[in-house]
């Protein structure tokens, strides 16, 4: 399990709100080599930049909603800052402050500041309304709320309609005709390397540590489908006694709820169904409270992460589509299944290098202070879930096709 919890009380981190950081960061270009280095991403493309302009030269609030695939989402905006002429604010997990005292330094001074989100954070809420209202410069938000790796899929997307609302009823009141927007922003990260090099180390050291001999005599798309079956059979073995039967689908899904149901019933008094961000959310925000204050002990302490491993599996769960692979068996997709299979049994994913992110940002969504409460799903948050994936659909169709070295 990767260290998302950070096991003591929670303090608000704010941003640095000056100019002089974010400038120099610009500036000096410090996190291409960042990229380059620890994500592999070598190139850059923005697109319909215009877009986000007219809406900085407008005057509004505007909230920036990217899809969240890899760790160096929040790090490439700056490209996209850099060619809108702006800086940013953006709201990071509290643990990403708790990485070094490198990372404690310079994230706020790059204009992040922390959210709770094991919690209700009412200073993160208010700051990034205050943000809106004000019309400082562009929030940046990921409603997905997890690190995914899966570029073309968007998984559910956490509730921002409220917090974008608030902020658009104050902005109205600041100032007259005041507004707010936000803008999908599509990441879409190309491969151009070399695939079959790159998924034959790391499948090699995956067949090594099953005990198998390297599985080269498959095309690569069969031997990453056979690891992924053998991994989740190992997992139905462990939690469910036996390696089940039937489709893929229905196999993950009971999985998930073999690992979630006992907690909500413990937990939240019944199992729960749908999403499993939020499901995983409501259960930390009943067992972390205990923990971090140290209202518990040892024993009990190591039941609780014990429990917390098990709902960080079912996430890393919920994060393997299905028919991923059958739906555009694509050189992108594949390497990040290949990448996501070595992150759940090592915690890291090797550095691949050769990626080349596209940025295009999105037509401004205009954002009411009063919703239509006439559907169950806020109005709001279905126009940016129905954008952003479209803008992931076009943009899943520029990844090469996989092709075998035969073919090629």
């Amino acid at each position: 399990m990767q260290n998302v919890i950070v096991e003591k009380p929670y303090s608000f981190v704010p941003p640095s709100r000056g100019t002089f950081w974010p400038w120099l960061f610009q500036k000096l270009r410090i996190y291409e080599p960042h990229l380059r280095r620890h994500e592999g991403v070598i190139a850059h493309e923005c697109r319909h930049v215009e877009r986000l302009r007219e809406s900085l030269a407008a005057g509004h609030g505007i909230l920036l909603a990217p899809n969240h695939c890899r760790t160096s989402d929040p790090v490439v905006l700056g490209f996209l800052a850099r060619e809108a002429g702006t800086h940013l604010y953006c709201m990071a997990s509290w643990h990403l402050f708790h990485q070094s005292r490198l990372m404690s330094w310079i994230i706020p001074r790059m204009g992040a500041f922390s959210v709770n989100r094991e919690g209700i954070d009412r200073q993160a809420i208010n700051m990034a309304m205050d943000i809106l209202e004000k019309a400082e410069r562009p929030l940046v938000l990921f409603p997905e709320g997890a690190t995914s790796r899966n570029n073309d899929r968007l998984h559910a997307l956490l509730d921002i309609s409220f917090l974008a609302r608030g902020a658009a009823k104050k902005r109205a009141k600041r100032v007259t005709g005041g507004r707010v927007v936000v803008h999908p922003v599509a990441l879409k990260y190309l491969f151009s390397g070399d695939v079959e090099r790159q998924g034959d180390r790391v499948l090699t050291r995956i067949e090594q540590r099953l005990s198998w001999r390297p599985q080269r005599q498959l095309p690569l798309p069969d031997r990453v489908a056979k690891v992924g079956r053998a991994l989740l059979c190992l997992k139905e073995i462990e939690h469910l006694g036996r390696a089940q039967t039937g489709p893929v689908a229905v196999r993950l899904a009971g999985l998930i709820d073999r690992l979630l149901c006992p907690l909500e019933e413990q937990w939240l008094g019944a199992p729960r169904s749908g999403p499993v961000v939020p499901r995983i959310k409501a259960l930390r925000i009943k067992i972390l409270p205990d923990m971090i204050e140290g209202r518990v002990d040892e024993a009990e302490r190591r039941r609780r992460w014990e429990q917390l491993a098990d709902m960080y599996l079912a996430q890393q769960l919920s994060y393997y589509p299905p028919e991923y692979l059958s739906e555009y068996p694509s050189v992108d997709r594949l390497l990040e299944l290949v990448e996501r299979f070595e992150e759940d049994l090592t915690d890291r994913a090797t550095i691949h290098g050769s990626l080349t992110v596209v940025i295009e940002v999105g037509e401004a969504i205009d954002v009411t202070p009063e919703r239509d409460r006439s559907g169950e799903i806020d109005p709001l948050m279905r126009q940016l879930e129905e954008s952003l994936q479209g803008m992931l659909d076009r943009l899943a169709r520029e990844s090469p096709k996989y092709r075998p070295p035969s073919q090629l």
